[in-house]
């Protein structure tokens, strides 16, 4: 199951592991996607807003998951380009127990907090039963959705990109298939689109144990699950930064959603789909952050810091090039793309003027993405969290919020927050990059 990605041509290893990453996503993004297209299919603008509104929460929350378990794929990276078997072993199990912990506190908590997330999303009031169904099922699969999430990540760690991707498949078509099912045939709503999400990632990971145990593919021993309080501490002090600047973004974009949401069910319905295309279109500069980070701690451990560097460029180049054909395509497509969601006008009209201007972020996020990657191997990644934090409070937040205000009859000028704050976000990068290009380059590991 390991794989070394510190030799042979960089390139080759970027494409080679990026690819089944991207595919995954892309299966996970699609299914997501058809849960607001079957459900845009069946019923009305309430259960669609539901929906998109709900999915946003638990995206959220799952980037945060899976922000914080960046720290064990890093040192499991290190791990195996350093050659200590057993080191990587005990922080596989570790990583296991930690989150299995994590999981089921945040059930409890989300739960308790259900009806107030509700309400802080300025959900609007056709709305506020469907998103409840919605919540309050996924709330309950979370320790499903984060023991995927979980796997996932230990698996890219040990250069693995491939197991992850076959049990997404899985999960998406039992998703898609529980959809048409709950949704059409029994017109279940939004608690359908929810049931059909949390017991598809349930049946994931049953399948991706039994294929663990059968094959082998993790040698880690009963020790090995006993916390270990330096191991945990690592996992933390990378992956806790990361898990704050996504949930930061995350937050800036449900804030987004409540500026939108606050403007009617239409408005809502079309930031929600809108949201959910982006977030495919983010998968390329996603899988680039995955591969750099990866990678780079793999070259890190085996202290071959110019590939590092090298993996950094080739990132940035390949997501520039797919940000650009989007946002091109975007400009002339849009329409036919919003009418897949829903056969609504009004939403149709609204969401093509957001999507148009906020599929630039597609460019600019791609070149931060892959900096946060690189930043976050080499164990800087309070760099990420500090540029985010830059853009969401002085560009994204007050650009959405002051783009709705002075222009109440259209999206587009809204849909621009995004783009620039990733554009100030890329500045902030490059600037850093120039002035510790000595220092990443000839680190010291441990």
């Amino acid at each position: 199951m390991q794989k070394d990605l510190t030799k042979g041509n960089v390139l080759k290893n970027i494409i080679t592991f990026s690819l089944p990453f991207l595919l995954s996503n892309f299966l996970q993004t699609f299914y997501g996607m058809a849960d607001l297209f079957i459900v845009g299919q069946y019923n009305d603008a309430a259960s669609l807003s539901g929906v998109s509104i709900g999915s946003q929460v638990m995206h959220m929350i799952t980037v945060i998951i899976v922000g914080l378990a960046m720290g064990s794929t890093v040192m499991i990276g290190r791990y195996v380009g350093e050659k200590k078997n057993n080191e990587m072993n005990k922080t596989i199990g570790n990583t296991l127990t930690l989150f299995v912990l994590v999981s089921i506190i945040l059930t409890i908590l989300l739960l308790l907090l259900l009806n107030p997330i509700i309400t802080i999303m300025s959900t609007p009031i056709e709305a506020i039963y469907e998103t409840r169904l919605y919540l309050m099922t996924c709330f309950i699969g979370i320790p499903f959705i984060t023991i995927y999430n979980i796997i996932s990540s230990i698996f890219r760690g040990m250069g693995d990109s491939k197991s992850p991707m076959y049990f997404v498949g899985i999960a998406c078509i039992i998703n898609i298939l529980l959809d048409f099912i709950l949704i059409g045939y029994f017109n279940m709503h939004s608690l359908g689109a929810a049931l059909g999400t949390v017991c598809s990632q349930a049946v994931s990971v049953m399948i991706a144990f039994v294929t663990i145990i059968k094959r082998k593919l993790l040698t880690i021993k009963k020790d090995d699950f006993h916390i270990n309080k330096s191991i945990v501490l690592d996992i933390l002090k990378i992956g806790t930064p990361i898990s704050c600047q996504d949930g930061f973004i995350q937050v800036s974009f449900i804030i987004i959603t409540i500026i939108a949401n606050s403007r009617g069910v239409n408005v809502a319905a079309a930031v929600g789909v809108v949201e959910k295309i982006i977030s495919f279109l983010f998968l390329v500069p996603s899988s680039m952050l995955s591969a750099v980070s990866a990678i780079c701690a793999q070259c890190i451990g085996a202290k071959v810091h110019e590939r590092s560097v090298l993996t950094l460029k080739y990132g940035c180049l390949i997501s520039i090039g797919f940000g650009l054909l989007f946002t091109i395509i975007c400009q002339f497509v849009s329409h036919p793309i919003l009418s897949l969601f829903t056969s609504e006008t009004i939403v149709i009209t609204l969401g093509s003027q957001y999507l148009k201007a906020y599929v630039f972020d597609c460019i600019f996020a791609g070149v931060h993405f892959c900096f946060s990657g690189f930043y976050t191997a080499y164990g800087y990644s309070m760099i990420s969290f500090f540029h985010n934090i830059i853009s969401i409070i002085f560009v994204r937040i007050p650009g959405a919020y002051f783009a709705a205000k002075i222009y109440p009859d259209t999206l587009y000028p809204m849909g621009l927050a995004a783009p620039l704050g990733s554009l100030l976000s890329s500045i902030i990068c490059i600037g850093i990059y120039m002035v510790l290009k000595k220092k990443l380059y000839y680190q010291k590991t441990n």
